[in-house]
């Protein structure tokens, strides 16, 4: 095929020998199988801001490092330097966990090369060198379901253990290969200690698991996983060898957040109605209501 125009650095380059075929196109990228020397790689383009339908939300980018104040404020501003920055950061932040994660023993493809936006790493097949399916498309015998489900557990953790939580995992950016699951599209990692929102997305990364592996045995749907090793995280005590349980027994002491909010809304139906009878012993000057409209 015609060589993609992002693409052409790396060939001229001699990164990329040849464009095969495009993979898939998706809301902030485009995929290309390429062939460096003997073997098929992924050729990840980053589509630009204004090609794009992804928006970088706020509670992702908490706690991610600006270069200098200058960017910060640029990137406040959203100026045409700020969001080229902003861009520019986003890009680096997958990259980066990709390389970080890949280091930590992580199961995601193995990364060869960031240029000019296009991230050269490894194609993931199914061992028969068709492009491995994703999660989502494949039926599960129940005890590869809990084999699967337990490896995902695993490599969450050892994503914690290095610092990161995926932030969008799901059925839907897992591979599975010939030797199980591989982790796909990071842009959404966030930095487990600077980032307040992390807890949440780990329930929710770990829940879509449970949710997906609980559709073929029924049990996973049932596990606690998140907050038993956030509690480790926390403690410093979790490792990517900590044996888990599926299971966590909220604190004695921990707050009953709904029996707040009741009586949050009581008071302030208490204070309402108080109000609406001042109101009411209040001498008016306005006329009485027509009887039509008198209860």
């Amino acid at each position: 095929m015609k060589t993609p125009k992002r693409l052409e650095p790396l060939v001229d380059d001699g990164l990329i020998d040849e464009v095969v075929r495009p993979l898939m196109s998706g809301k902030e990228a485009a995929v290309f199988v390429v062939r460096c020397g003997d073997e098929l790689r992924c050729a990840k383009v980053y589509k630009e801001a204004g090609k794009r339908s992804f928006k970088h939300a706020a509670e992702y980018q908490e706690g991610r490092k600006v270069r200098n104040s200058r960017d910060a404020r640029a990137m406040a501003k959203g100026s045409k330097h700020g969001r080229r920055e902003q861009e520019e950061a986003w890009q680096n932040a997958e990259v980066a966990a990709l390389f970080r994660l890949a280091n930590a023993g992580v199961r995601v493809p193995k990364p060869y090369d960031y240029v000019d936006g296009v991230l050269l790493m490894e194609l993931v097949t199914d061992g028969e060198g068709d492009v491995a399916p994703r999660l989502n498309d494949v039926e599960l015998h129940p005890d590869d379901a809990r084999e699967f489900h337990a490896f995902m557990i695993g490599e969450i953790v050892k994503m914690l253990c290095a610092g990161l939580v995926h932030g969008d995992l799901s059925e839907f950016n897992v591979l599975l290969g010939p030797e199980g699951p591989v982790i796909i599209d990071l842009p959404q990692a966030v930095d487990a200690a600077g980032n307040n929102h992390a807890l949440r997305m780990l329930e929710r990364d770990v829940g879509n698991m449970a949710a997906y592996f609980g559709q073929f045995a029924p049990e996973l749907r049932y596990t606690r996983y998140a907050k038993e090793m956030w509690a480790l995280y926390e403690d410093g005590k979790l490792t990517p060898e900590s044996a888990l349980t599926g299971e966590f027994a909220e604190p004695e002491d921990a707050a009953d957040l709904d029996a707040v909010m009741r009586e949050i809304k009581a008071a302030l139906a208490d204070q309402a109605r108080r109000e609406a009878a001042r109101r009411d012993d209040e001498p008016s000057d306005e006329p009485p209501p027509p009887p039509w409209l008198q209860s």
